[in-house]
Order: C-alpha cells, then structure tokens, then sequence
C-alpha cells in the first residue's frame, strides 16, 4: 500500500506540474488577445519560481533506474523516447499554425528546419528532456561526482539568462533541477515518506512555504503585463534558485499528503496522462479562446482564461481516452516500434511504472 501511495504522489505532482503549465500558456494567451489582465494572472506569477522547476525535478526521479544500463537502451527510453513525440508534435503543431491556419507551406518547412537545431514552442521541455537525459547518463558513465555537477549547474543557473529560447539558455536555467532530482531523489522520498507521517508539521510547513513565496514573489512589486508576467525579489540570482528548490519540493509535499489521504486520484489521472495533456493543449486552447472571444458572452479576463485552461486540459484528455478505445492514432503518446532503437527491441526494458511524463 505504501508503494501505491508513493506512485500516487509521483503521478498527482506530474498532474500539478502540467496543469500549471496549461494554466500559464492559457492565461497569458487570454490576456494578449484581450489586452489586459484577470484574477488568473496572479496564479500565474505565484506559480512562476516553481512551475518549470518542479516538472524537471519530477522527471529526473527515477533516472537511477535506468541510468545503469547500456547506451542502446538507455537511449532509447530516455532519448529517442522524447525525440520521437517532439519531431511528431512539432510537425503536428506547425502545421496547424502555418498550414491550416494561414495556408504558408514555407513557413511550416522552414518551421521544421529550425525546430531541429532551437527547441519548438512549448514542445521544448521534451526536446531538453532527451539533452538532459543525455547529458546525465555521460556524466554518470564518467564518475563525475554530484557535488561538482550540482555546484557548477546551481552557477549556471544564477548567470544572467538571455536564452531567448535556445538549447543553451534552457540547459544553463533548468539542467540543475533535473540532476537535483535524480541525485536527490532518495532525499525527496524521505521527505515525502517524512510528511505522510508527519502531517501537522508538514502543512505547517507548507503554510511557511506558501507565505515566502507571497512574499517574495509580490514584494516589492510585479510586473503584469497581458502577455507575461515578472517577479519581485523572487527573480534575483539565488533567491530564484532557493525558491525553485523549495517549490518543487512543497509540491511533492503536498501531493504525498493528498495521497496519504486517498484524495490524489484526479490529479494522479491527469499526471499519468501528462504527455498526452502537454503535447496537445495548444489545439483546443487556441480554437476555444477564440471561439470565446468571437462570442463575447463572457468578458472577464480571469474567468475566460480559466475556462480555456479547462478545456484545454480536459480536450487534450477526451482525445487521449477517444484513441485508447478505437486503437487508431496510438502512435501519438506511444512510440511504435520502428522507432525504437534495435537494443531495445532485442531486450524490451522492465518498465517502472509512471516512470516519467512520457511513459
């Protein structure tokens, strides 16, 4: 029973993680269109030292599973894995966007040219999760100690990020959080074990949390604009990284203690699903605020933003569900097996379960 919970926790953070990115994209999408801000634009700046943090940190957890085994094989699960749904994806998303959209064939291929070499729209956290995946299993193969890899990423991280969106400036902000969660990864279990029998001092320990991050992220002031947002004392060098960390850990925090009490199935739902969810929400979400917004029934900024969040997320999920019973389109969320590596198809890999956002 302890290990289901354990699971269920996993998968209830994976299910927080994406909602809060479906949520930002959704709000601040409401927002430009819109020209102004709602109620959910707060959610959005509160959630923004921890949103992209906790999903690294959530998908390096069980890495030492599988960190030991051959090349072949660990590529193919943890490389060519995310590599197959982010070219699908990409070349699904691009030609919505130019073809469907507006009918320019050049811009969808010079669109898939560039998406090879700059991560593509919100498809870049798979595109890092192979770089990183990589970049872990050399670094393991050659000894290098987690202290060292830890110490020289936590600096990268605090430099003065222009990344503009490119492979570097991704790995320099986020590499530390995914190594942080497969080098920490016994830690942060003793710590969720640690509140599911502790849960006074835990919710305490959240309502400490919470009250920092008001703080931090609010004061002295905030920059909301429609169409991004920016922090207070939160987005200083370090300061950001402590709150990250801290983040990410609350989340998995308070995901075990809904565990602890049964009420983590929904969130654990959406977590398991959570490939399905991230690589698909942009369809619906921009078809229905658009709709929305030709309807003008509704006119607050927040309220639409939320619902498009909402349809979004829950669209992304009906499709998902749709495929799994007719059997066609499987091979958008599971990779067929001309796509894997042959050392893979020689020795299928004993799967851990809810593994990683992709499985």
């Amino acid at each position: 029973m302890a290990n289901a919970k354990r699971l269920d926790w996993v998968d209830a953070a994976k299910g927080i993680s994406i909602l809060l990115v479906v949520m930002m994209h959704s709000t601040l999408g409401v927002g430009q269109d819109a020209g102004d801000i709602g109620f959910m634009h707060y959610a959005v700046t509160y959630s923004a030292p921890f949103r992209m943090p906790e999903f690294f940190l959530i998908s390096g957890l069980f890495l030492s599973y599988v960190i030991g085994r051959s090349w072949g094989r660990y590529a193919d699960r943890r490389v060519v894995h995310y590599l197959y749904f982010y070219a699908l994806w990409a070349i699904i998303l691009l030609f919505f966007k130019t073809v469907i959209a507006s009918g320019d064939v050049a811009s969808f291929v010079s669109g898939i040219f560039f998406a090879v070499f700059e991560p593509y729209s919100i498809l870049w956290f798979i595109y890092m999760l192979a770089f990183f995946s990589a970049a872990t299993k050399l670094l393991h193969n050659n000894h290098v100690p987690h202290w060292l890899v830890l110490s020289v990423t936590a600096i990268l991280q605090m430099l003065p990020s222009a990344s503009g969106g490119t492979l570097i400036g991704y790995f320099a902000d986020y590499f530390v959080f995914f190594y942080a969660g497969y080098a920490f990864a016994p830690q942060i279990f003793k710590i969720t074990r640690w509140a599911q029998e502790n849960i006074i001092l835990a919710v305490l320990g959240l309502l400490v949390w919470a009250g920092v991050n008001v703080g931090l992220v609010f004061w002295p002031s905030v920059d909301m604009q429609p169409d991004h947002v920016s922090t207070g004392y939160a987005s200083l060098p370090g300061v950001h990284l402590i709150l990250a960390f801290a983040g990410a850990t609350a989340i998995c925090v308070f995901s075990a203690l809904l565990a602890r009490f049964n009420l983590s199935g929904p969130l654990a739902y959406i977590g398991e699903r959570s490939l399905a969810v991230y690589v698909a929400f942009v369809i619906p979400m921009a078809i229905f605020r658009t709709v929305m917004f030709k309807l003008g029934i509704i006119t607050d900024v927040g309220a639409i933003s939320l619902l498009v969040m909402i349809v979004a997320a829950t669209a992304s999920l009906i499709v998902y569900e749709i495929i799994q019973k007719v059997g066609y389109g499987k091979f958008l969320y599971e990779r067929p097996e001309w796509a894997k590596l042959e050392a893979a198809r020689e020795k299928p890999d004993q799967r851990v379960k809810n593994g990683t956002p992709a499985e």
